[in-house]
């Protein structure tokens, strides 16, 4: 492992010019995000996807993210400009990573493919740089370990929206040093976010305490308790959260949903992180939620009314 001199040239203050150079693997809905927040905090980015269309789609929608901060004032042109200008978009892992100092995956949740990819970066990415994954489940443990560099590999889980969310969950592996870990806890406070250092076990924080509410909330629905807008008004109203757990179901996806319940249940072996079979019917009939039109409510592009899906209607 290079020394931690080499960590401190990724954490150039910003606002000093040339700062650290990060390469984003993902041009998704997490990508994306990610790829925003380091480009306004003036790191060098690199975006990475196979789809050369998906990156069009991905430096639209960062455009588009940036207006939205313009037209609140929390952000002038100028700073817009200066960060898609820090922005580069490649379509091969190899070539966006050979001078990277951070890695981070925002891939697709799916082990064999997180495992494949950091084969792919840890053969290609300078011997110092630090492989971060954005998973919100997989362990950090078992990524590690298909690369040569398991003290170098963390876990940096950000929240959807990214350029929103402040909370960054770092969750260190078996073998994570201590050097790494206060890197990117430095690295989170500079772009702006709160972060919490947590260790690796199934679901980490987030979603071993987010899942099961989730979970239980539709096992309420299946077992006819209530329907679907009053389990949300209850957990809206009763307990002061923003979203209702059915609508956050939805938001997240019902099939991430699933997968991290999975992971739960097979790490822990505790059939209370089952998922319900409600759930596993949804996805398995192709209702995702937000991102296919229907979950437990509708989805009507460009309407941001609430209406509770036929199916679970009274």
């Amino acid at each position: 492992m290079n020394s931690v001199t080499n960590f401190n040239t990724l954490l150039v203050p910003p606002s000093g010019g040339g700062g650290g150079k990060v390469s984003v693997i993902g041009a998704g809905t997490m990508g994306n995000g990610i790829a925003h927040v380091f480009a306004q905090a003036g790191f060098a980015v690199t975006l990475i996807d196979v789809n050369a269309a998906q990156l069009e789609k991905a430096i639209a929608t960062i455009g588009k993210n940036f207006d939205r901060q313009i037209a609140k004032g929390t952000i002038t042109e100028e700073v817009k400009k200066n960060a898609l200008d820090n922005i580069t978009t490649v379509t091969d892992i190899a070539a966006g990573v050979k001078e990277a100092q951070l890695v981070v995956e925002a891939a697709t949740e799916n082990v064999e493919l997180k495992l494949n990819i950091f084969k792919q970066v840890d053969a290609a990415a300078p011997a110092g740089c630090i492989l971060a994954t954005n998973t919100s489940s997989i362990s950090i443990t078992k990524i590690a370990a298909v690369t040569r560099r398991p003290e170098l590999v963390i876990g940096m889980h950000f929240m959807n929206p990214v350029p929103v969310m402040k909370l960054v969950e770092i969750i260190n592996g078996y073998a994570t040093k201590k050097e790494v870990t206060d890197t990117i806890v430095e690295l989170s406070k500079q772009l702006g976010k709160i972060p919490c250092a947590v260790n690796d076990y199934p679901g980490f924080i987030a979603n071993r305490i987010l899942m099961p509410m989730i979970n239980e909330a539709i096992y309420s629905l299946y077992e006819g308790v209530a329907g679907v807008e009053e389990i949300d008004t209850v957990m809206k109203l009763g307990m002061a959260h923003p979203m209702g757990p059915l609508q956050l179901a939805d938001f997240i996806g019902l099939d991430i949903c699933l997968s991290i319940l999975n992971v739960l249940h097979d790490g822990f072996g505790n059939p209370k992180y089952a998922p319900c079979p409600l759930l596993v019917n949804m996805v398995t009939a192709g209702k995702l939620g937000a991102k296919s039109g229907e979950g437990f409510y509708q989805y009507v592009a460009g309407s941001k009314e609430l209406v509770v899906s036929e199916r679970f209607r009274k």
